[in-house]
């Protein structure tokens, strides 16, 4: 295991909420900067960012059940938009986290935008990567996912091409500049695959996916004096600049940076650059 592995593997946390077990890595001291991942992806999404920004801030990077996690909540949890807000805001309560800086991140930053216009009362800023807003959520040809997974049988469906490596691999390639370890890939697949309480959680999540929390969450937005800073990679497919150009536009102190040389998983193409502008925002 390389130094930087074993030292993310001594960071490991757990807690329990009202919703389920949720793990986390926990680096560094200061401010707290919450990073919220998104679809078929866990917290080591912000490895390499955590990893230049712990030296100016608490970083937490929890595993949220939105379909890679390793823990299965508990049967009865409200995994749409709404409660993974909830779920994130009981976390920072938990924890008893003041003046967050929350990093979103694909369709973990749909869920951002609902948490800060749900519960925004720990929260101090907002970091928004290529991610949903407005009506593109989910985002072009995954329109047709949930749905899909409404019916009886629509997650096996969904779910089929993942068990073969390669397309695995294949689908995650348009989301990043770099290449994503194989291993890494699979470690993100291998739960909602073989894990039954994993399963009937990333059903829940993926049905829950609707353009309305999005758009309601801008309308809230709309003048809002939280400062947000939009941390976006131009040219991206899934999540082209007007949508971060739009939320600024309407958003009373938000601004935005590119970030070139990326692709929607912005903190695996350019992590310092990342955890650079995230230091300068909160700081300020």
């Amino acid at each position: 295991m390389a130094p930087a592995e074993q030292r993310a593997d001594a960071e490991r946390r757990e807690v329990t909420l009202p919703a389920g077990t949720v793990r986390y890595r926990d680096a560094g001291e200061g401010k707290p900067v919450v990073f919220v991942h998104g679809y078929l992806v866990d917290g080591r999404l912000w490895d390499g960012v955590v990893d230049s920004l712990s030296d100016r801030c608490r970083c937490l990077a929890p595993d949220w059940p939105i379909g890679a996690q390793q823990v299965a909540m508990n049967p009865d949890a409200d995994l749409t938009p709404y409660g993974i807000a909830g779920l994130i805001a009981d976390f920072l309560e938990q924890l008893d986290l003041q003046d967050v800086t929350i990093v979103g991140n694909d369709s973990g930053g749909a869920m951002s935008q609902v948490l800060v216009t749900r519960r925004p009362e720990r929260i101090g800023r907002l970091v928004l990567t290529n991610c949903d807003t407005h009506e593109n959520f989910p985002p072009g040809i995954f329109k047709t996912m949930p749905p899909i997974a409404a019916l009886p049988g629509g997650m096996a469906m969904l779910a089929a091409p993942f068990r073969i490596g390669a397309l695995a691999r294949a689908a995650f390639k348009p989301f990043s500049k770099k290449p994503i370890p194989p291993e890494l890939i699979d470690s993100w697949m291998r739960p909602a695959l073989h894990d039954p309480g994993v399963k009937r959680d990333a059903k829940k999540v993926t049905a829950g996916m609707n353009k309305r929390y999005t758009l309601e969450a801008a309308e809230k937005l709309r003048g809002s004096e939280l400062p947000i800073l939009l941390a976006w990679a131009p040219g991206d497919r899934f999540f082209p600049l007007k949508y971060a150009q739009r939320l600024a536009g309407e958003a009373g102190k938000a601004r935005i940076v590119e970030i070139p040389d990326a692709a929607t998983f912005v903190p695996l193409d350019q992590p310092k650059r990342l955890a650079d502008e995230i230091a300068a925002f909160a700081a300020a």
